[in-house]
């Protein structure tokens, strides 16, 4: 058998074994052992197998094994190889850690307890082992999965050794789109799943993304790289009222901003309870985050990759929005509407709706005018594919807050200025209105007398919106108070 092989090779895949229960969990992990095991019951023929060897190997293939012959199946598998070949044996297990993310909170220390004794089996003090490869997103440390293993070398995508082989390189994807005779699609290629920089090595394409689109092109781009247990894990602590920076810096990233944070090479799923940073450590190794410039020991510069990444983040702020604030996707999407087609006393209306439901959700005690300019930034871009959405950038003779550059020069461009006030209670009502109204005009003054608006002209936009927004708590004032004496 395997006449040009040298080395007899042992592989299995868990990409597949995670379920809500242990019990189910267990029997992936398991199925995938039987056709391990079926693929070489060649061995069941020779003379290589003693007879109390020969019905363990059948025990495992009937499910007749408890879990300690399974936890030791990958050993005594090697073994049984090596008699057969003469020859030390390769062990190849890819996705080592997708049972342990999805016991994480349900079923961890089983999973951690089995797997644990399944590879330390195949790794550990097995002299019937050549070499071995283990794939996964994380480093899982200290619970002493791969305590005891020696000569073990860790590559990480935050290392320069093998930065080029985390995806496709350019060169690659171009010959690959060419062998489908669709070489015209490069830049809508490059859009959705492009971007990712790996240590020293950028223009990395995200190959099961890109082998998906090619295989079915008349379907179309498609967010094919969605990891469920990660998209869970954000969607929990976005529920969390207390993880206020988490969706401010969500909504950054959404705007094709970056964030920086710090990120560490060995992950405990438990220290998630304590420390939620932790998150975009997950987010960076399970590929939703591209980890950049390099600023400190552990600290880099974040962002979104690509159209696809977006797409996901964006479709998990408004499942956030619409299914768990309860506000309407079609409010979103009409507020919106009003906006850039210069329907200003409905935006407002519906603005202030959208506003009065959600930001209760963010911490405004800190830079208060920064964390609106953060949310308003982040709805827009959530919503609108049509417009680059820009912030902070300098137009005229100083810098705007917010600009929302159309794509078609024939809409609507959009200028927006941003202030906070608070409200004295000695006020009256007519009193409070008339300090709305003068910070109205204070920000209106401040688009004009800086040219704010500059930055549409310069990309031909002739039809241009000046938006001053007033927010006194999480009440935005759009346009002036009219019941003033």
């Amino acid at each position: 058998r395997e006449k040009y092989a040298k080395y007899p090779v042992i592989f299995l895949s868990f990409k597949d074994a995670k379920d809500n229960t242990w019990e189910n969990t267990y029997k992936y992990i398991i199925s995938e052992i039987i056709q391990l095991y079926i693929k070489h019951d060649y061995l069941l023929e020779s003379d290589v197998l003693k007879e109390s060897e020969r019905n363990s190997f059948n025990d495992i293939i009937s499910k007749k094994a408890d879990s300690v012959d399974y936890a030791n199946s990958l050993k005594r598998l090697s073994e049984y190889l090596f008699r057969f070949y003469k020859q030390k044996v390769v062990i190849l297990i890819d996705e080592y850690d997708t049972p342990i993310q999805s016991g994480y909170r349900r079923y961890y220390e089983n999973v951690i307890s089995f797997m644990r004794n399944l590879l330390s089996g195949a790794y550990k003090d097995n002299i019937w082992l050549y070499k071995g490869v283990i794939t996964g997103i994380l480093r899982v440390s200290r619970e002493s999965i791969f305590s005891g293993l020696n000569n073990v070398s860790v590559y990480s995508v935050l290392d320069n050794q093998f930065s080029d082989k985390f995806g496709f390189t350019e060169p690659e994807v171009l010959q690959i789109l060419q062998d489908f005779n669709i070489p015209h699609e490069f830049g809508n290629v490059k859009a959705w799943y492009n971007g990712y920089k790996f240590a020293k090595t950028d223009n990395i394409y995200n190959p099961w993304s890109t082998l998906n689109y090619v295989q079915d092109i008349e379907s179309g781009f498609q967010t094919f790289w969605v990891n469920t247990s990660s998209d869970d894990l954000i969607k929990e602590l976005l529920r969390d009222r207390q993880d206020n920076y988490i969706r401010e810096d969500l909504l950054k990233l959404i705007n094709k901003e970056t964030i920086e944070k710090t990120i560490e090479h060995n992950f405990v799923f438990q220290d998630l309870e304590r420390d939620k940073e932790l998150l975009w450590t997950l987010l960076v190794f399970s590929g939703y985050l591209s980890a950049e410039n390099k600023r400190d020991v552990n600290k880099y510069t974040l962002r979104i990759p690509n159209h696809e990444i977006r797409f996901v983040f964006k479709n998990i702020i408004l499942n956030w929005i619409s299914v768990d604030i309860k506000i309407r996707k079609k409010l979103l999407e009409n507020t919106c509407e009003y906006l850039v087609n210069n329907h200003i006393n409905k935006f407002e209306d519906g603005f202030r709706k959208i506003m009065g439901d959600t930001f209760s959700y963010f911490d405004t005690h800190k830079e208060p005018e920064n964390v609106y300019q953060s949310y308003v930034l982040g709805l827009l871009a959530i919503i609108g594919d049509d417009y680059l959405i820009k912030s902070n950038r300098e137009s005229g003779d100083g810098r705007y807050d917010i600009c929302l550059i159309p794509h078609d020069k024939s809409k609507f461009g959009v200028v927006i200025e941003i202030k906070q006030m608070g409200r004295d209670e000695k006020d009256d009502r007519d009193a409070f209105h008339k300090k709305i109204n003068d910070k109205l005009l204070e920000a209106q003054n401040q688009i004009d007398k800086n040219k704010y608006y500059m930055e549409l002209v310069d990309h031909q936009v002739s039809k241009i919106i000046k938006l001053p927004i007033v927010f006194v708590g999480k009440i935005p004032y759009i346009t002036p108070v009219k019941n003033i004496n």
